[in-house]
């Protein structure tokens, strides 16, 4: 069967849409640069879930998003935990049938852009309710480090969950390295945002920081279900580097 290919080339808030049905959905992509106009681009292909695995191991450069065509399925089967310690399933989160979730994996618990990001998403949940979208926010660390940011910053602990092993990262193929972490040009987005840190991290600890200190290299990214079907997926291209929370909002209203 010949490979199914999605190109994303866009550095603008455009939307590229394919016929939304089976197999095919929609993926908004901005660009990882503020500091020029190129384009960055990144390939979704559907392939063989065996393949997953190895393609995922390869994203410690930069590599295209490589999903499989049940990407779905296969994140449904992936265990996290509740901040109780307690061991769930994706699938278990939202109707499998036609529910909608945003699905936004934070980067780790310690990290002072997590607690803006998280904040900004606490924000927004009233928006996400009244449109019937549940929100699922993943962070890495224990669930002691979810615990103290859901303590500290506030946010609802109903909706945080921990990835201590970043299953769901690597399963995804999001970013990872020192390059990605300090010194990739995306980061400089925080500083338009600086007024948000500042009051996102005012009862910031390093406390929620995670024992396993390779995981502060580890970057994020934010989905869209529904159901099982993807209908919007972006890779946090640097630390601070975040989605839209608008545009992911108007992809919810669509698809519901």
């Amino acid at each position: 069967m010949a490979t199914k290919t999605t190109m994303i080339t866009s550095p603008s808030p455009k939307v590229h849409t394919s016929t939304f049905g089976a197999r095919r959905f929609q993926i908004p992509f901005r660009s990882a640069s503020l500091s020029s106009n190129k384009i960055s681009s990144s390939v979704i292909r559907f392939r063989n879930p065996t393949e997953l695995n190895r393609a995922s191991a390869k994203s410690l450069s930069n590599p295209p998003t490589i999903l499989s065509e049940d990407v779905g399925e296969m994140i449904g089967e992936i265990s996290i935990l509740r901040l109780t310690g307690e061991e769930v399933k994706f699938k278990q989160l939202w109707d499998q049938e036609e529910g909608v979730a945003v699905v936004a994996l934070l980067r780790h618990f310690g990290c002072v852009c997590s607690w803006e990001l998280a904040a900004a998403l606490r924000d927004y949940q009233s928006r996400f309710n009244s449109a019937g979208v549940e929100l699922v926010a993943v962070g890495i660390g224990s669930p002691r480090n979810g615990r103290i940011l859901s303590a500290r910053l506030p946010f609802p602990w109903e909706c945080l969950y921990a990835d201590p092993d970043r299953k769901a990262y690597n399963a995804l193929g999001l970013y990872y390295g020192i390059g990605r972490t300090f010194f990739n040009p995306a980061s400089a987005k925080i500083f338009s945002r600086f007024k948000e840190l500042r009051e996102a991290n005012k009862n910031y600890t390093i406390e929620a920081t995670p024992d396993d200190k390779s995981s502060v290299l580890q970057q994020g990214g934010m989905f869209v279900f529904k159901g099982k079907q993807l209908v919007y997926a972006r890779k946090d291209e640097a630390t601070g580097d975040h989605a839209p929370l608008d545009d992911v909002f108007k992809v919810c209203r669509k698809v519901r």
